[in-house]
Order: C-alpha cells, then structure tokens, then sequence
C-alpha cells in the first residue's frame, strides 16, 4: 500500500471517533529523538516549527517544552477539541497539502506519526516552501518493536493485526521510502531510538481503541478486549503495569537549494 492509497481512505475525518482515546493513550516520543530532531538548528526559543497532522498535540507539546514555538496543524476538529492547551502550542485547521502558512516562514515540519497519511507530492513541494532557508522536516514513527525476544510486544502485535483483519493500515507501509527518491529532498538521514510505554489494563485496550482501524463495537471488537485482558493479566506487574516496546525511527531531510 503506498502513501496514495491511504490518502484516499478519508484521513482527515477517520479520528473523529477515536480522539479522546487518542489524547489518553496514544505513546509519547523518548527526549533523545526530540533533541535528534532539534540538532543543528537555532537556538530552540527562536524557532518555529509547524507539526503537520499534529492529532491531539503529543508531540507539539513536547518541542513546545524545548522553548520551540508550535504551529500545529490538524484538520481534524474533534482531535483539535481534546487537545491540552500550552502557550507556546497554536492550533490551525488546515492540512499537509495545503498549509495556509507564508512561504520560508518555519525552520521545522514535523510529521510525528502521520506522513503516511499524506498526499505525497503536493505535500513535499509545500514542505519545501514554507521551510526556511537552512530548514528541515522531521518523520518520526514509533514502530512497535516485535522482537521475538520480548514475548508481550509480539503477542500484543499479533493481537491487533487479528482484530484489524490484517488491514493493510496496520502496516501503512510507512512512506519512508518515498521520501527517499524524491528529489525535493535528496539526502535523508535516519536515527533509531527505543520507548517504552507502561500501560494499565484500560491503557492497553484505550490505546487499541485509538486506532482508526481496529472496531469499536460487535463480536470482534469484544473478541478483543477479552484477548488485551487475558494478555494483560498474563504480563502485568506488581503495580498492574505491561510495557510495549518500540522504535522511534526518526527520518531528517532539509530540502534542495536551488542555485538560481
């Protein structure tokens, strides 16, 4: 499934009944990919970065803490109502193909789990324009890490992709190879980091329940939350807690400058 495809299963309005879910459970990003994204930039408290499909603003918020000023751009209204306020967070509807914002005007795009979603060319080429000089854009996936050597991330996978009935969003092919071949950006560079998220048994089933594709009603969605309960009861802790491991991909590219 490429980028193309998954643009035409109506991203901007299938969160809509998912948004609260997605504010509670959604995982954070670790401060190493953060700090990885901010890396040779300006100083933090002179920069503008617009998070493109900033969803309920988890990582908006948290290049809001490093002293950056965020344009989150979201056109999705329920995720924007949910969103927790910061001061130095702006919400804006609009979306990745059509920002609204002036040219050169940011030194940052961020897309934190969302690029996939994207109309892939109309969307670099206004990435490319409202980028400043020296500017760069960030895609950052958390990929839930499925080493056979950590039995409960595996077993949770398996169980999602089950209720998703294998839908090839699960997948989402991720687009990362597209950003590779377009000549708008022609240099990427690629950093890892692993995250782990702590979740109680409503954690595990709300984070389920955030996912666009995963049903929320009927004998599949019960099938799942009786799968997450059993899984949870099976790992949890002393303090009722299970971990999901990922990697945090992290994606940099600054566009190519023209010589004319």
């Amino acid at each position: 499934m490429t980028n193309d495809l998954l643009y035409q299963m109506n991203p901007q309005k299938r969160f809509s009944d998912r948004a609260e879910d997605y504010a509670k459970y959604r995982p954070s990003y670790p401060s190493e990919a953060i700090n990885c994204i901010l890396d040779g930039l300006s100083e933090s408290s002179r920069l503008i970065a617009a998070d493109i499909g900033a969803g309920t603003g988890i990582a908006s918020r948290l290049l809001a803490e490093k002293g950056v000023k965020v344009i989150a751009i979201e056109p999705n209204s329920a995720m924007r109502q949910v969103a927790q306020p910061h001061p130095l967070v702006e919400f804006r509807d609009s979306n990745a193909e059509e920002t609204k914002l002036p040219d050169k005007s940011v030194d940052l795009v961020t897309c934190f789990q969302s690029f996939h979603w994207f109309n892939l060319k109309p969307t670099l080429k206004e990435f490319a324009r409202i980028l400043k000089p020296g500017g760069k854009i960030g895609l950052i996936w958390n990929d839930r890490n499925v080493d056979r050597s950590d039995s409960f991330t595996c077993q949770h996978d398996h169980i999602i992709m089950q209720a998703s009935n294998n839908s090839p969003i699960h997948s989402r092919l991720d687009g990362k190879s597209d950003l590779f071949i377009n000549s708008l950006f022609p240099v990427v560079n690629h950093y890892i980091f692993s995250y782990q998220q702590a979740l109680t048994k409503d954690g595990l089933i709300g984070l389920a329940m955030s996912a666009s594709y995963i049903p929320k009603i009927g004998k599949a969605h019960q099938q799942l939350v009786n799968n997450l309960t059993d899984l949870h009861q099976n790992y949890c802790d002393e303090r009722g807690l299970v971990y999901l491991q990922y990697n945090t991909s992290v994606y940099l590219a600054s566009p190519l400058v023209s010589k004319n």
